[in-house]
């Protein structure tokens, strides 16, 4: 049996329009499922390998999907349909929604651990700290109110020139102890995409054979300077403005902010950090 795992609140609650031809094309050999019914532990063993799984949605979803199977022996094949509204990893891993599902069972492997106030998650694009934060936690509010698209760009504008203002951060990475002034944006990185586009970290590998992390402060700058900067991350190239944009990379990374802020991961907030960690899994070495 094919099971499509679908997130009703995807895609800015339209991902059902994109489940009709995925369905379709199963010829009545399909089961719908709603995530946000599911009860991973329950369902997961009932699976057997010669099952499906497709997963449906966004960044979120597959968010949700490895935490709350977490620890769980799944047997079967899991690929994945983009319909979210941000669709990063989708980018990563180069698949759109024209295609057909792909597998993404080998992704789930080896996912870096993020703890926050206490509690800790698994990612699969990043863990973000900074503006990115604070437009999660206003995109919210805005879906809350309505169901039209939510345009982050222009929350992150908005943000630089009106409502957001950078704090301090220390950031410890493998034991180095780093300090910066006017932090904007302090995200770490499994992949290289977040934001809905965003190339936060050009050279992060998701696949990297030693299991390494990108951290990429965005410092320093002042607001029009940062509004400069800004749209080159959809490039890539932000990483030019050295006086700016610091990236290091290794396996444990800390944050820490001199205030409160929205924090987000794989796009899901949590509201009032003032710090996050990070450890990497690194992959097993086959000799």
């Amino acid at each position: 049996m094919t099971y499509i795992l679908y997130n009703t609140h995807a895609g800015n609650q339209h991902v059902e329009q994109e489940l009709e031809s995925l369905v379709s094309s199963f010829q009545g050999n399909a089961e719908k499922k709603d995530v946000t019914s599911i009860d991973y532990k329950t369902f997961i063993p009932t699976l057997t390998k010669e099952d499906t799984v497709i997963l449906c949605g966004g960044d979120g979803t597959l968010n949700h999907f490895v935490n709350d199977t977490d620890g769980l022996d799944i047997e079967c094949d899991v690929l994945y349909y983009p319909a979210g509204s941000g669709n990063d990893f989708a980018r990563d891993i180069e698949c759109s929604a024209h295609d057909h599902p792909v597998p993404v069972k080998q992704y789930f492997e080896n996912l870096p651990l993020a703890e926050v106030k206490g509690k800790q998650y698994r990612f699969i694009n990043n863990v973000g700290f900074g503006i990115d934060g604070y437009c999660c936690e206003v995109g919210d509010i805005l879906k809350k109110k309505s169901d039209k698209p939510v345009n982050y760009t222009a929350i992150a504008i908005k943000g630089l020139l009106f409502h957001y203002h950078p704090t301090n951060a220390t950031v410890i990475v493998d034991g180095k102890k780093y300090e910066y002034k006017k932090v904007w944006l302090a995200p770490t990185m499994k992949g290289r995409y977040y934001g809905g586009g965003m190339i936060a970290t050009p050279a992060q590998d998701r696949n990297d054979p030693e299991g390494n992390l990108s951290v990429m402060i965005f410092h320093g700058s002042g607001k029009l300077q940062t509004l400069m900067i800004f749209p080159s991350i959809f490039k890539g190239e932000h990483i030019k403005k050295e006086k700016y944009v610091t990236v290091h990379t290794g396996h444990e990374i800390s944050v820490s902010f001199d205030r409160p802020t929205a924090l987000q991961i794989d796009g899901e907030t949590i509201l009032g950090v003032t710090e996050y960690s990070v450890k990497s899994k690194v992959p097993a070495k086959i000799s």
